[in-house]
Formats: structure tokens, sequence, C-alpha cells
């Protein structure tokens, strides 16, 4: 099936699968290279800085680090569940370069992205990594790290967890929908999990996946330990644990 210009087929997966396409919108936020560049010049809003203080109001968080993780997890996971939802449905992926990509800091999914070009590429994992990792996940976890000190295995940790996680929402509205696009969604994640910068991230094992890192997300208020998470308990007496 041919790429649409609506990308409409997403739609039956649920919102944070869908991607808008922004042809006609009169009024864009600043793309995600925009984003990921951003030094303090006053051009363009710090994106970044904005989600994150976004993110600790929504879930109370005291530590910007807590809510850069939870923030970056949540881009990661859309990015992947984009790209996988178009594999699996489509045959074929849209061009998710962050200079085509822009991204409202303020906005949940799915009225966070807009496409402004519909430009269809191959489906294969090398082209999938390259749009996702290289394109996004690289500089997105340089900037949090070089800005806000946030550990660099955390937030790959986050990556991996995220693409397993989408591959597993794939997985369930496949078996509901009857169709075989699950399979294929596990057998691309799987190849994805070879990429260099994801396979330190933890295990997976068909559809479970297990970290090698924590997240942070115990350290929200109300929050524990997560189903993929390194640990078997809170751990409270030894915070620090979690930083790589």
């Amino acid at each position: 099936m041919d790429l649409d210009p609506d990308l409409a087929a997403l739609r039956q997966l649920g919102g944070f699968f869908v991607l808008r396409t922004a042809g006609a919108l009169d009024d864009q936020p600043p793309t995600l290279a925009q984003a990921y560049a951003h030094r303090g010049e006053d051009v363009y809003p710090d994106s970044i800085t904005f989600r994150l203080r976004t993110v600790a109001d929504r879930i109370h968080a005291s530590e910007l680090r807590v809510s850069a993780s939870i923030a970056q997890q949540g881009l990661a996971a859309r990015l992947w569940s984009v790209a996988l939802g178009c594999a699996v449905l489509y045959g074929t992926v849209p061009d998710v370069d962050p200079r085509l990509l822009h991204w409202d800091p303020a906005a949940s999914a799915p009225d966070d992205l807009w496409l402004a070009d519909v430009r269809p590429l191959p489906a294969d994992a090398a082209t999938i990594a390259d749009l996702v990792v290289r394109g996004h996940l690289e500089p997105l976890t340089a900037a949090l790290h070089g800005r806000y000190g946030v550990a660099e295995g955390l937030l790959w940790g986050n990556a991996g967890s995220a693409l397993a996680g989408a591959a597993r929402e794939l997985d369930r509205w496949a078996r509901g929908a009857g169709t075989d696009a699950g399979a294929r969604a596990q057998v691309l994640a799987s190849e994805l999990f070879a990429h260099p910068r994801l396979a330190p991230t933890g295990t997976l094992t068909k559809s479970a996946f297990r970290r090698r890192s924590c997240c942070l997300y115990y350290r929200v208020p109300g929050g524990g330990i997560c189903g993929d998470c390194c640990f078997t308990r809170t751990p409270w007496s030894s915070p620090d644990a979690t930083s790589g």
C-alpha cells in the first residue's frame, strides 16, 4: 500500500500512532531540528526546556532530570510508533527527517507532531534506524545530556523500552484485528535491537523486554517501577543507582 497524504491507515491504531500532516496549517511550531540545535538564542523558543517543565508540572516532579527522562521516552515512543505502524501497515515509511517534523511541546499525541511533507522511504530496519536513531534519538540524547546532565545510558534505555512498547502495542492491536501486523512488528523490532545504540539497552524476548537501566519514574510522586525496569523493587535506598 502506498503512503497516502494523510497517513490515514494509522488512525485505527490509536492517537499515539497518528502523525498529522501539516500542509493546511498556517502557524506551524518549530521543527525538531531546531529544538535539538537550540543554543540559547532568541530566534525561536527553547522547545525542549518548555516540554520538560510542562511534563514536570503535570507529573509533579521536583527534579528536572526526571521530567527529562519521561519527556524523552514519550517522544521516542511517538517516533517508533509512527515508524513501525507505517512499516507494517503500508510496507513503507515516511521520511521523518527532523527538518520536516514540527513539534508542539505543549501538546499531547496526536497533536504534538506535524509532518511537512510525506516522502516514502523503504521500511527496512536500516532505514528506520537511520531515521529514528541517527536523525532524532542521537541529537535528543546529546541535548538532554549536555544541557541537563541526564545519563546517556538511561536515555538509550528509554529508547529501547519505547521501541519494545511500540511493537507490543502493534502486536496487541493486530491480535484483535486478526492480522499478522504484530508478527511483522516484532521481527522489525528484533532487527532494530541489533543496532549498536539499542543492543546494550536490554533484552528483548518475543514481546517482553527487560531493560538494563531505570527511567526514574519511581521518583515521581505516586510512581513506582515499570514492568520492564532493571529493578525488581523500588530502589528508595539507592536513588543514584539509576543514573546509567
